[in-house]
């Protein structure tokens, strides 16, 4: 752990954004590389889900999570940049992201439409509470890393519910209720459309 920790060191600055303690500056740094980390893999995890995607409805969900990935792009590169203007080096290689992760890969692969919008229900449920998180943090210490999180999680709130449409009945329940993991809501979502 102490090679970690000296080689953060290396990549800060002895600066931060006017306003802030340094320590404050470097803090919401490190909050918001847990972020890019979430949205890189969000980014990548959504496009596998695009080219993996079959059955009924597929030309529909191919093409709706195209705009997503493009949005959720778009964020890193906002995310990526706010670290650096804090004067901490965004951490952005797929080595990183794996090593510093604490959820599990994306685990569907070529599935039905049904099946993989259930599991990126999930996926948005992690990244959205972990965004929330974030802001709850950064609200603290920095009011524009706060309002940067607080857009994007607007954005990504409507995208999980463009998904959510495809699993809500009439009554507004959601054929995936009470799934905890990606494969059960896979598969309570292709039980409930039998």
């Amino acid at each position: 752990m102490a090679a970690k920790n000296s080689k953060a060191k290396d990549t800060q600055a002895k600066y931060t954004v006017p306003g802030l303690e340094i320590e404050d500056g470097h803090r919401v740094a490190e909050i918001l590389q847990m972020r890019l980390h979430a949205l890189n893999d969000l980014q990548l995890t959504l496009k596998h889900a695009h080219w993996n995607v079959v059955g009924p409805n597929f030309i529909g969900v191919h093409e709706m999570l195209d705009p997503q990935i493009d949005e959720v792009r778009a964020a890193v590169d906002v995310i990526a940049e706010r670290i650096a203007t804090l004067g901490v080096s965004p951490g952005g290689t797929p080595g990183a992201l794996v090593a510093e992760r604490t959820w599990d890969d994306y685990s569907l692969g070529r599935a039905d439409t049904i099946e993989h919008i259930a599991a990126l229900d999930q996926v948005y449920d992690g990244v959205i509470a972990d965004h929330r998180n974030a802001i709850e943090e950064t609200g603290k210490l920095d009011p524009i890393t706060e309002d940067i999180l607080t857009g994007q999680t607007g954005d990504l709130e409507q995208f999980q519910w463009f998904l959510r449409s495809f699993l809500t009945n009439a009554a507004g329940e959601l054929s995936t209720a009470g799934a905890t993991t990606e494969k059960s809501a896979a598969k309570q979502g292709a039980a409930k459309k039998s």
